[in-house]
């Protein structure tokens, strides 16, 4: 973020295309939603059958996260730091050599509960009260939730992992991965093409983190230092908690005037 002549904090191009991916994501699962309510309402028991009778749409959302995907397997200065941590082109020495990654035993923790979170949908689908529908919806309102994560409040940043911000982030790259989950349950080739490209960009993204550490740690690698960030979420997050502040304020002034 930098500042304009007005001295307010004009949003990065990182940023700004996080919010484009919240647009469309939500245009995405309002469209699914839609889709899958009226399905239910005209008695349709397998809404993905009928949402494959409308190629246009389920092409259009394959494609979208399949490019999503590939453009993660490479280095972009569009990206966040959190995902770009993991190239070599991006570790700059600090010179220091402790490696110090806070977060890194709550990732087991993080698996646990969200593998758990997860059966009970699969459970609930294999039972046959969710269909193939719901799970791919399912996936859709993640891949909302996973944007909201980035731009306003993280659970698992503020619960359980404790980093700093998104660019230290140790599963920053699992995003994919936990978005599909629900595929799992979905005996369809063209979503488990979703998952498997997913977990090959959380393998490869493990495999870098156990043999290159270094790039991980702001300790070691200044690329993730707070002067070295091209998102500057955390200026956006103030501004944000402040503006809420404002809003509190006002209707409790509101209140009280009410009152008297």
């Amino acid at each position: 973020m930098s500042k304009n002549t007005n001295g307010k904090i004009r949003l990065s191009k990182v940023s700004l295309l996080h919010y484009v991916r919240l647009i469309y994501r939500s245009v995405i699962f309002i469209a699914l939603l839609v889709f899958y309510i009226l399905s239910k309402v005209n008695g349709e028991t397998q809404v993905i059958d009928r949402l494959e009778g409308t190629p246009l749409l389920i092409l259009f959302v394959w494609v979208v996260f399949i490019l999503e995907m590939v453009y993660r397997f490479f280095p972009s200065k569009l990206e966040s730091p959190g995902c770009q941590k993991q190239f070599a082109c991006n570790y700059k020495k600090t010179g220091k050599t402790d490696i110090i990654i806070q977060d890194n035993n709550a990732t087991v923790l993080v698996l646990i509960i969200w593998i758990g979170f997860n059966i009970i949908f699969g459970g609930l689908h294999m039972m046959g009260i969710l269909d193939d529908g719901f799970m791919l919806l399912l996936c859709s309102a993640y891949s909302v939730c996973d944007v909201i994560c980035i731009l306003f409040f993280c659970p698992f940043q503020t619960w359980l992992l404790k980093n700093k911000c998104c660019s230290t982030c140790r599963i920053y790259n699992w995003d994919y991965a936990m978005m599909f989950t629900p595929l799992f349950f979905v005996r369809k080739s063209y979503l488990w093409a979703l998952l498997l490209i997913s977990f090959i960009l959380l393998i490869r993204w493990e495999i870098t983190f156990y043999k290159h550490s270094e790039r991980f740690s702001e300790n070691t690698n200044s690329f993730l230092k707070c002067e070295n960030c091209n998102e500057k979420l955390c200026a956006h997050k103030k501004q944000l908690h402040s503006l809420w502040n404002k809003v509190e304020e006002y209707y409790e002034t509101r209140e009280k005037l009410l009152k008297e």
